[in-house]
């Protein structure tokens, strides 16, 4: 199975980090996100993926073009114009990058990638900015149950502030640091679908989460995988900040091992 994942938005909310590369490229513990998200896909033996590149998409390219250099010990041949790399790296992965252009929408750069799935072909769809700890295998396993064409998984995000818990009389009981928000699930990206969406999303400008999310929904064709384990998306130069520091201790997404 394929895993697409949109790299191509401009990430305006975090512009410190932005201006100078695209938001999948933003590091967390010395590798960009994108990097930890593909090691989730393969850590549950997915490892064809389709970078949908839009801005500073060139940024992307160099860095899987030149992966095995960064990653290992190599000798340089100049006579002969060759490269010995000296280390093989773990990963196992098969990169189409696509170029879906600068400014087109989600559902744009979908329909742009059109051509490299196959017809009544399920494959997984996430964005470039978000990590969790969902278990893929569990929520393909859920998708080919159902039998419809689009699973989507929802997360409660924790509230923004922390709750206080106090009893009748006003005495305060116990603090709750950043409980979930006020029970409303929402979309957190890793779906499973099936090709045949791809007849909804037709032009640049398509949103995936508007219409082609909207008319599946009508439909009663979009089923929700809830997943109540960790998931946060990197919006924010603060949200980058939390994620280093969740990384420098015990990273809840890190499912696969060094």
């Amino acid at each position: 199975m394929k895993a697409v994942i949109l790299a191509g938005g401009i990430g305006s909310r975090i512009s410190e980090e932005s201006l100078i590369r695209p938001k999948p490229m933003v590091e967390i513990g010395g590798k960009p996100i994108l990097w930890h998200i593909m090691k989730i896909y393969s850590q549950y033996g997915i490892n064809d993926f389709i970078i949908c590149c839009g801005y500073k998409g060139e940024m992307i390219k160099d860095f899987f073009v030149n992966y095995n250099t960064r990653n290992s010990d190599f000798t340089i041949d100049i006579k002969k114009q060759s490269i010995e790399i000296h280390k093989i790296t773990k990963e196992a992965w098969n990169i189409t990058l696509v170029d879906t252009g600068k400014d087109s929408m989600t559902g744009g750069r979908i329909n742009r990638i059109k051509k490299y799935l196959n017809k009544n072909e399920d494959f997984c769809l996430t964005y470039g900015d978000g990590v969790s700890n969902v278990d893929i295998k569990k929520l393909i396993n859920f998708h080919k149950k159902h039998k419809k064409p689009a699973t989507m998984t929802v997360v409660l995000p924790p509230g923004r502030f922390g709750m206080v818990k106090f009893d009748r009389k006003n005495i305060v009981k116990s603090f709750v640091e950043k409980p979930s928000g006020d029970g409303s699930w929402i979309n957190g990206g890793f779906f499973v679908l099936n090709s045949k969406i791809l007849n909804l999303v037709n032009k640049d400008s398509d949103i995936w989460e508007k219409k082609p999310l909207e008319i599946l929904s009508k439909e009663n064709k979009l089923m929700a995988y809830k997943h109540s384990g960790f998931w946060k998306a990197m919006d924010t130069l603060k949200d980058k900040t939390v994620l280093e520091e969740m990384w420098q201790s015990n990273p809840p997404w890190k499912v696969w091992k060094d």
